[in-house]
């Protein structure tokens, strides 16, 4: 982001860290709190949250000059429920300008502008902090309270006194979760999980927000082992070292372990070397035989299950794999938990994934830490087997959409169309997204590095339309696209990004 000159009270889009924007406030840091040393930096009350973090100049943005811009590119409920909050707070603000008691000295007159004090390096004054739409106070007033300032509503739950705050020395950003008590910041993710029963009186579970894009991490103090460093699991195992999580590493390929050893993870000779080490094992393969060879075959996970010990299946296999892979585990009196990943590569890399998980809730709620450093978001599905079900339909309809579109630049080439300007305008109309522009740039440009393998997208697209067999529940697009990408295996594109089923129509 370009760099800004803003003031205290201002409103912003702070960047932190591999979150997204999300919208906040510039305020005046606790007077015991010292600014981080090098670039400058402003102390950002984040709305939506009970965060706060120093955010450095080039990684702020005007509120209002950026609003629309935001809005388009972040769509989540959480977000949208931040954007909210400061909406009513400008209402209040303006309320408050337009309709002033007149007590003190302002009776009757509006309150004249006055600079914003700048917030510099050795600048720990909390009375600097002051907004437009407040009354004029003397240096020996104190700061007006919450309910002051915020009134009553949707906007008195967000807390800008400032209160006795711990920094996560794990977290570069310092951010802190302000509460009444100290601790408070440390607080487990697993106490904001929300799993919510549908309405119509099913104990199935709809939907749990979890991860929080505040980046505010006390990692666990469990032992967590890893086993599968490819596209998704070398991101993740990064951002769980990042966090500060203690993490035990094993892939087929040891030379993969090399780069995360050199991170500060710790190295597994085998997968039951790794299970019998930690409290919480994870596990992200290619394949249901591959999740099964992993624990089941020589030197497995099982061989290193003992009572107590959790296991995590992340990889995208069948709901079948799933309770065999369960059923083994707690046999043994292990705990087990499947939580695939809606993501890719990039996403991985940034902590951006989305987590579907289901099975052991309380293995849920002990790897909150973990699921935050790794997703923005996570869902628990109930029973073991739900998430597998979610996930192959995720795909399935991915994978068919993915063919869609590589459909229509072709057909678009084949009757003299700008396959630009079809890109162009279906980027402008209601299917606009982030994927669909970087997978066409892609296509266009020649570049199918991958970012989700084009065979295990194809994988997914054959368990999906299984699955629906089983369901006796037709999928004949899921069919139409399957066939499609066969064709592309064979045209040598397996190991080539899911975007590389355009050279399917092309040859």
């Amino acid at each position: 982001m370009a760099t800004v000159h803003l003031r205290i009270g201002d409103l912003v889009w702070g960047k932190l860290g591999r979150y997204p924007p999300w919208p906040g406030k510039i305020v005046s840091p606790p007077k015991d709190l010292k600014k981080p040393r090098g670039k400058k930096c402003h102390f950002v009350k984040f709305f939506g949250t009970e965060d706060h973090a120093w955010i450095k100049v080039e990684q702020l943005k005007p509120y209002h000059a950026h609003k629309e811009e935001m809005i388009k590119i972040n769509k989540g409920k959480r977000f949208q429920q931040a954007v909210d909050a400061v909406e009513d707070f400008l209402k209040k603000a303006k309320g408050k300008e337009q309709n002033s008691d007149g007590k003190g000295d302002l009776k009757g007159k509006k309150t004249p502008s006055k600079p914003l004090k700048i917030l510099e390096e050795d600048d720990e004054d909390l009375s600097a902090l002051k907004d437009p739409s407040e009354k004029d106070l003397t240096d020996s007033d104190p700061e007006p309270s919450t309910l002051e300032r915020l009134g009553a509503g949707p906007g008195s739950g967000f807390k800008w006194e400032s209160s006795p705050v711990k920094d996560d020395p794990h977290f570069h950003h310092f951010l802190l979760s302000q509460s009444e008590k100290p601790a408070s910041s440390m607080e487990p993710i697993s106490k904001r999980l929300k799993i919510i029963e549908e309405d119509t009186g099913s104990t199935s579970i709809q939907a749990a927000d979890s991860t929080a894009i505040n980046g505010s991490i006390t990692p666990t103090d469990k032992r967590i082992g890893f086993l599968g460093l490819g596209l998704m699991g070398s991101g993740i195992v990064s951002n769980l070292l990042k966090m500060g999580h203690v993490v035990t590493v094993w892939n087929r390929t040891a030379e993969k372990c090399d780069l995360f050893i050199q991170e500060g993870a710790r190295l597994g000779r085998t997968p039951a070397e790794v299970a019998s080490m930690c409290d919480i094992t994870f596990s992200c393969v290619s394949d249901p035989k591959a999740a099964r060879d992993l624990v089941l075959g020589p030197s497995g996970v099982l061989q290193g299950i003992r009572p107590g010990k959790c296991y995590i299946e992340m990889s995208t296999v069948d709901p079948e794999t799933i309770t065999e892979l369960s059923q083994v585990i707690t046999s043994r009196g292990g705990r087990f938990l499947e939580a695939p990943v809606a993501g890719s590569q990039q996403l991985s890399n940034d902590g951006m994934l989305v987590i579907l998980a289901a099975g052991d809730r309380t293995v849920y709620e002990d790897c909150s830490s973990c699921f935050q450093a790794m997703g923005k978001t996570s869902f628990f599905l109930g029973e073991a087997g739900n998430a597998a079900r979610m996930m192959l339909i995720l795909n399935m309809v991915q994978g068919s959409f993915m063919a869609t579109v590589a459909e229509g630049l072709t057909l678009a080439q084949a009757t003299g169309q700008s396959q630009q300007t079809f890109l162009d305008i279906l980027c402008q109309g209601q299917m606009a997204s982030t994927f669909v522009d970087q997978k066409c740039q892609n296509i266009l440009q020649g570049n199918f590095k991958p970012d989700y393998y084009l065979k295990h997208i194809q994988k997914d697209l054959r368990l999906a339309i299984s699955m629906g067999d089983m369901a006796n529940h037709p999928t004949p697009m899921a069919a139409a696209a399957n066939e499609v990408y066969k064709r592309a295996k064979a045209l040598d594109q397996s190991d080539n990004d899911i975007s590389a089923v355009y050279r399917a129509y092309i040859h």
